[in-house]
């Protein structure tokens, strides 16, 4: 896509924007699910899961990929949401960067015990999600990480989560969101990326963008904070340098996209 085609297609919100999705009796329930942590339960007004999962269209016969699930936040939903009749595979880097499930595994297995640990992206002898096996794949606030490590590092995390798609399958992503307007070099270092630059990530490894959401989006933030995105809540950056000013801003504005790999 070029340039100019991938402007058009931002500058078109009508198209693609959505509204507020109905949240399906099975993703209410797992949000709801006992065995979420209080502390995570608390982040739920910042992160919304159920109206994003929503959006994303996930159900809970897909088989679902969370791509660098970090410590489990998202995990604490998308196991229970699964656990009947569908998969779940929390995919990282091999094999410390699956240890937040592993000890959500250990502490609660009953919960936790079916879901499948991968490798991403996976190296010699490590076993990754088998491509062309996923009807969902997601990833939250993890874009900025592979940006870190420069454009060509991004494009090859895009063209494997292509890869484990299914065709017609979605591409979930959530990120902190830096406006078009400002340098795209701050995205090497504050943490925030243009949608411009994720869209075009994404639509170079093959996907189409099938809509736009604002439900995660937070007027207040800026994106222009000392300390980048890590300056605002849960982080504090600065520790007590502001804080109630921090905490009044809330967690960093965020876009949520979807994609679809095509048929």
């Amino acid at each position: 896509m070029t340039r100019h085609a991938l402007l058009l297609l931002l500058a078109a919100p009508a198209m693609i924007a959505a509204s507020a999705p109905r949240i399906p009796a099975a993703i209410a329930a797992a949000v709801a699910a006992p065995t979420r942590t209080a502390t995570n339960v608390a982040r739920d007004r910042y992160r919304h899961p159920a109206e994003t999962l929503a959006f994303f269209g996930v159900k809970p016969t897909d088989t679902v990929v969370e791509i660098w699930p970090g410590g489990g936040w998202y995990t604490e939903i998308l196991a229970p949401l699964t656990a009947r009749g569908g998969t779940y595979y929390a995919a990282g880097p091999w094999e410390k960067g699956l240890n937040g499930v592993r000890n959500l595994q250990s502490g609660h297995a009953g919960t936790y015990g079916k879901v499948r640990l991968a490798a991403f992206p996976p190296e010699a002898g490590q076993a990754g999600v088998p491509d062309g096996s996923a009807d969902v794949v997601l990833t939250f606030r993890n874009v900025h990480n592979w940006r870190f490590g420069g454009a060509d590092r991004a494009r090859a995390m895009f063209a494997g989560m292509f890869r484990m798609l299914k065709p017609g399958g979605t591409l979930g992503v959530v990120e902190h969101r830096l406006p078009e307007n400002r340098d795209a070099a701050a995205e090497e270092k504050s943490g925030y990326m243009k949608t411009s630059s994720v869209v075009a990530f994404a639509t170079a490894a093959g996907f189409k963008l099938a809509g736009r959401s604002e439900v995660n989006a937070n007027p207040r933030d800026t994106a222009n904070w000392p300390d980048g995105v890590w300056t605002l809540p849960p982080s504090y950056a600065l520790k007590d340098v502001d804080r109630a000013k921090y905490a009044a801003i809330g967690e960093s504005d965020r876009m949520t996209l979807k994609f679809v790999k095509p048929r």
